[in-house]
């Protein structure tokens, strides 16, 4: 990652803690995601050789800039989905910024309505940060459905929010497809491995 880059996305992120702090509506937090959880998502999407990649849930777009510089070097592209035009209209900006607008596509929609669409196994990288973090189980098999075999799903949250999220985590724990492991970085990062 370029100096550029790091000092932008270091505002970036200080924006939005600041912003979290003063905003009393949690549900317009930026609730960004935690710099060293961003640094191993970005590394996984480059281990993968990750060539697409889908996120879910944009916010003003500090993952998706982590994302986006991955892919840049695997050659790859990133879809990011988030319901809010307004969050789509900060991550543009943010992405323009900074050059990486070329490697990402914003779409505003609904995140299980973009699954459902989604061919099988055609994506290498899930990144998963959406609100209500509920969403995660009542999406999971779609989630697995559209990860290729050796692809990474990866969710936010899965310790700062685990009994939200302990649906999406016990079918990701008992499906005998994946490999998983919680990271104890940021908010708590769940990494789940398709078999091949």
């Amino acid at each position: 990652m370029d100096q550029t880059l790091s000092e932008f996305l270091h505002a970036l992120c200080e924006e939005g803690r600041v912003h979290d702090v003063a905003e009393p509506d949690r549900l317009r937090h930026r609730s960004n995601l935690h710099p060293d959880s961003a640094a191993v998502l970005a590394m996984l999407t480059r281990a993968a050789g990750a060539r697409s990649v889908l996120e879910l849930g944009t916010s003003n777009g500090y993952s998706t800039l982590w994302l986006a510089d991955a892919v840049r070097d695997t050659g790859g592209r990133v879809v990011t989905v988030d319901i809010s035009a307004d969050a789509h209209a900060r991550a543009a900006a943010n992405l323009r910024t900074v050059g990486l607008d070329t490697y990402v596509e914003l779409l505003t929609a609904d995140g299980s309505h973009v699954l459902a669409e989604l061919p099988d196994a055609e994506v290498d990288v899930v990144f998963l940060d959406v609100r209500p973090k509920s969403l995660y189980g009542r999406w999971w098999p779609e989630l697995s459905r559209v990860l290729r075999p050796g692809g990474l799903l990866v969710a936010d949250n899965a310790v700062s929010h685990a009994e939200e999220v302990s649906d999406f985590l016990t079918a990701a724990w008992s499906s005998p497809a994946f490999e998983t492991v919680t990271v104890p970085v940021g908010a708590g990062l769940f990494v789940a491995w398709r078999r091949r």
